[in-house]
């Protein structure tokens, strides 16, 4: 049933933590680190399919490429500023700013050949996703807006009530937002045996994220639109993260991913 899998439903365990002080121990370095080892787990089937989810610290998490540009150091110190640890994730992708108004979700899955279907689940999981935060009365579609941060072609993005916006988002030749606001950003790493998929929901206060993300896009030179930083509750006042995450493990429950 589950459709990033062509229907073959694998059973998910679901690990869970808020990732604030007095959790976990280490701050959003070991946060990242533990998905790196959960995938690890996995790949060596020391652990079956896991479903991770948890709300991080106040994290500037930059991807392998922005480190090699000459603004780097300047967009660390930026970060620090604004008190969001600045790290360095694996998977793919440019700087993403998450703190507990998000959440965090880790999906880890074995595979004997984990690089068939790598497309295929950004293109399912971004529907997914999207249809998630319907359920809770946002207006969620599937495609890059013009300027948001770490760009991605299966982002999901929230559009404005009222609006009069034409398909599935403004794609990379677009020239403006249009009120639509970044809700979901997704990346994905694969490795011999097994794939993690990496996805941050921003639900609650994205003023915090807009304005560190400002900061660091300036000093790493990169384009970036502050309007399209925003947060679910930004389109549907009052959705929370709680409401959130019961909507995603009822999506999972649904596609027969979890008993």
């Amino acid at each position: 049933m589950a459709a990033w899998n062509g229907g073959a439903s694998v059973p998910l365990e679901i690990v869970s933590g808020t990732g604030l002080a007095g959790d976990d121990e280490g701050g959003a370095a070991a946060e990242l680190a533990r998905a790196t080892e959960l995938l690890d787990e996995v790949k060596r089937r020391a652990r079956g399919a896991t479903l991770r989810l948890y709300r991080p610290r106040r994290t500037l998490a930059f991807g392998q490429r922005d480190t090699r540009l000459p603004g780097f150091d300047a967009a660390r110190s930026a970060a620090l500023e604004h008190g969001f640890e600045p790290v360095v994730r694996r998977a793919g992708g440019r700087a993403a700013a998450y703190h507990a108004g998000t959440l965090i979700v880790d999906h880890i899955e074995p595979a004997r050949e984990a690089m068939v279907g790598h497309r295929h689940r950004f293109e399912v999981f971004g529907d997914l996703y999207a249809g998630v935060l319907r359920t809770l009365g946002v207006d969620a579609r599937v495609g890059e807006i013009p300027g948001e941060y770490c760009p991605g072609e299966f982002s999901v993005h929230g559009v404005p009530a009222g609006a009069d916006l034409p398909g599935q988002g403004g794609g990379p030749g677009s020239t403006t937002a249009g009120g639509r606001l970044k809700l979901v950003g997704t990346a994905q790493r694969v490795v011999a045996g097994a794939w993690l998929f990496s996805s941050v929901f921003v639900v609650a206060d994205a003023a915090p994220v807009r304005a560190v993300l400002t900061d660091v896009y300036r000093a790493l030179a990169l384009p970036f639109d502050p309007a399209t930083a925003g947060a679910a509750d930004d389109l549907v006042p009052g959705v929370t993260v709680d409401a959130v995450e019961t909507a995603l493990v009822a999506m999972y429950r649904d596609q027969g991913a979890l008993t």
